[in-house]
């Protein structure tokens, strides 16, 4: 069972017995209090804080992301790019 403690959301998962396949729900406060009480671990998380950063900028849309595949597709481009990095953090 995976409960958010930044929301309070609780969750859990299971293969159904009959197709095989995982099934996921939201849990209710009853059925978290059954499964924790038949003894089913509970794992705790928390959203990132980077969520509540404000955005600036515009979105990324579909050509910018085919943009950079075929920018990462250039031999060296990636090195440029940290040399670049680089080159800012020494303030040149």
């Amino acid at each position: 069972m995976l409960r958010c403690e930044t929301t309070g959301t609780v969750a859990y998962a299971f293969v159904c017995p009959e197709c095989r396949l995982r099934v996921a729900k939201v849990a209710t406060e009853h059925v978290a209090a059954l499964l924790v009480g038949a003894g089913v671990p509970v794992i705790s998380w928390e959203l990132p804080a980077e969520l509540d950063e404000p955005k600036i900028g515009y979105p990324i849309s579909p050509d910018d992301l085919l943009a950079f595949h075929v920018a990462l597709a250039e031999p060296g481009w990636l090195e440029r790019q940290v040399s670049v990095l680089r080159g800012v953090e020494r303030g040149i």
